[in-house]
């Protein structure tokens, strides 16, 4: 009698991850409510022991590469641990990826947006894939003969890995390969030179310091054209079956995202394929970077839901002096601040969703609206993540920083997504790109924060008004901040419960909010918040 074990909390498993208000009352609000079958049915899936393991196992053998075979031919493939075709079975087969682009329904891409953001609390890395398969086929937009080629695979149910002529597989998956060593996000600095072939293609010569998702099918690539930076598309394969000259030269060993292959490759006359018009890469590839960019949106207010929840049940299961953490007043105040922090995201991501499906329809006003919207929220919200995750983590004490724990893989992953697709200042200088050159789009933004008709959201809609009057570069980090949380504030104050909405508006609008988490003026309501954040997470 030694070994007791008391006092400990049990694993977060048996529990529905999609029963979570804020995600479930957006999904009707922005017209997907069509979906909540499918949602809950993944949902509940994602809240299995078998798809957290699945998780785990992921992340605790990640891909390898294999450049050449026991007799020294050159393959180039990816390997990778069994769970990790387990995650992306489920991705694919549930829509996850390019399928509401071949969809008819009203919130097609609403619907994809909360199952993106359930499927990445079991495991995040995975969800690079998806993504950029998502993103291509906007991208692919600008050439028809492409599209309508890619398009069907693209946007397949059938996960079908392994490296064969892409034509003949019953579904693909896309990657891009952006950056080089000289440049980052400076793509213009490109060196990697596409020669124009007789047969219409091109070959591709030089190399990509990162290339998301190596294993992939066919990749969107930037190469500097006879008339200038373009945008092409490179199959891993071609069409006799041999292998394009794209070879892997090492897998990067990152911080986190340890699921997914990240590398840098070379190319050595690799066939490419034009998309869009010679000169015009970034503006073409700028399709696919906006829709990775609301991903980036998802992916960090997910990490946020998935703190969040780990840091409520091991508050309810937890005793300290005497009573359960739960009860404790100062960790109330924390777990309230956490989901405050949490449903903001949340509740803007289903925004931008809903923006997305109704852009793509044809609505000029919401395409201005998410200009300005996707830029700033790509900054702010991706910039909560990691001090949520730190937060969250602090709450389940030193179980929450040991390995066996899925807060070190959730906090190791949250800086990602406000580097991916542009850093915090690549996103506040777009930011403050549009808000020099496109009017209408700024009209839009403030219009829709002025449908709180709130006095709270009014006087913080003015105070960035007024900064913007003087605003230069140097201050693109603030504005963005501030123009979130008026966004925010006004989509809480028409859709969130009163307590929400109010605890919000008191911190983060009116200056009385201390320097970290856990530091709500009086008054909050601490039930309300943390009885909604909680709700869903006991076992079914």
């Amino acid at each position: 009698m030694t070994h007791d074990v008391t006092n400990q909390v049990p694993p977060l498993t048996g529990h529905d991850v999609s029963a979570d208000a804020p995600l479930a009352e957006g999904l009707v609000r922005e017209g997907a409510d069509w979906a909540t079958g499918e949602l809950r049915r993944l949902g509940r899936l994602a809240g299995t022991a078998r798809a957290q393991e699945w998780g785990r196992l992921a992340n605790e053998h990640p891909p390898v590469a294999r450049t050449h075979d026991r007799y020294g031919h050159r393959i180039d493939e990816v390997e990778f641990h069994p769970a990790y075709h387990e995650l992306m079975a489920v991705a694919v087969g549930n829509g996850l990826h390019a399928s509401p682009w071949t969809s008819a329904r009203p919130g097609a891409h609403v619907a994809r947006v909360a199952k993106f953001y359930v499927w990445s609390q079991v495991e995040a890395g995975h969800g690079c894939p998806v993504s950029m398969t998502y993103a291509a086929v906007a991208a692919l937009r600008h050439s028809p003969r492409l599209r309508a080629e890619w398009e069907p695979l693209l946007a397949s149910r059938t996960y079908d890995p392994g490296l064969r002529p892409p034509l003949e597989k019953r579904g693909v998956l896309a990657g891009m390969a952006m950056t080089e060593k000289q440049g980052g996000s400076d793509v213009r600095a490109n060196t990697t030179l596409a020669v124009p072939l007789t047969d219409g293609g091109y070959a591709l010569t030089g190399h990509k310091w990162f290339n998301s998702a190596p294993m992939c099918d066919v990749f969107l690539v930037l190469a500097q054209a006879p008339g200038g930076l373009s945008c092409f598309l490179l199959p891993r394969v071609l069409p006799d079956g041999s292998r394009n000259a794209m070879r892997i030269m090492r897998l990067k060993d990152k911080l986190g995202n340890r699921s997914n292959a990240s590398a840098e490759v070379e190319y050595d006359g690799a066939t490419a394929f034009l998309v869009g018009e010679e000169g015009r890469g970034v503006r073409t590839i700028i399709e696919m970077v906006n829709m990775t960019r609301l991903d980036c949106v998802v992916g960090s207010a997910a990490g946020m839901r998935q703190g969040l929840a780990q840091a409520l049940h091991h508050a309810r299961h937890r005793a300290a002096f005497g009573r359960a953490l739960a009860d404790q007043p100062l960790m109330r105040v924390v777990l309230a601040d956490l989901a405050v922090e949490a449903e903001a995201a949340t509740t803007l991501m289903m925004r931008l969703a809903g923006s997305t499906d109704r852009a793509i329809a044809g609505d000029a006003g919401e395409g201005l609206f998410r200009r300005a919207a996707l830029a700033a929220a790509k900054y702010w919200v991706c910039k909560r993540a990691p001090v949520h995750a730190a937060e969250a983590l602090e709450c389940l004490g030193g179980n929450g920083y040991v390995e066996e724990s899925p807060m070190p893989r959730l906090f190791r992953e949250s800086p990602l997504n406000g580097i991916w697709e542009g850093s915090g200042n690549v996103a506040a200088l777009d930011l403050m790109r549009v808000l020099t050159r496109e009017p209408d789009a700024v009209n839009a933004f403030f219009a829709e924060v002025a449908l709180a008709g709130d006095r709270r959201v009014a006087d913080a809609a003015e105070r960035v008004l007024k900064r913007l009057a003087s605003a230069g570069e140097a201050d693109a980090r603030r504005v963005a901040e501030e123009m979130t949380l008026a966004l925010q504030a006004s989509l809480l104050v028409r859709h969130a419960p009163p307590a929400v909405a109010d605890a919000f508006c008191a911190s983060r609008l009116s200056g009385d909010w201390g320097r970290s988490f856990g530091t709500l003026p009086a008054g909050v309501d601490l039930e309300a918040v943390i009885e909604r954040a909680g709700a869903g997470l006991e076992p079914r």
